[in-house]
């Protein structure tokens, strides 16, 4: 189904939080990374598994002078069924780029969190 759906008011879903939603039969979670919205499919692309519901998370990546550092904090959806990792900004898997969950764009309408699905 396409069309505009209003989530919440965008005070009513602080940073670092999600909210899981029915969206004209479809679920998808929304997002507050630091003050900006996003919205992913519920679903991996892996093996259909509910994205959304699984842990927000960091990564750990290797530095230039063969150190570790922990960052991306809350930027990262892990897959509940399989572990896969999925940056919330643009939906493309951390282990390969080419895959990617499915994203909405999100607006916010006069203090509302408002999720496009399809042209609307």
């Amino acid at each position: 189904m396409r069309g505009r759906f209003r989530v919440c008011r965008a005070d009513d879903l602080p940073p670092g939080e999600r909210l899981v939603v029915d969206l004209g039969g479809r679920s998808v979670g929304v997002f507050n990374v630091a003050g900006r919205f996003y919205a992913l499919h519920n679903r991996c692309p892996h093996r259909g598994g509910p994205l959304c519901l699984g842990p927000l998370t960091g990564l750990t990546r290797a530095t230039a002078d063969f150190n570790y550092a922990y960052g991306d904090e809350g930027r990262i959806v892990r897959c509940a069924w399989h572990g896969w990792e999925f940056e919330i900004e643009s939906g493309r898997a951390v282990i390969d780029p080419r895959v990617r969950a499915k994203t909405f764009p999100v607006e916010i309408e006069n203090g509302d969190v408002v999720v496009r699905i399809g042209d609307a």
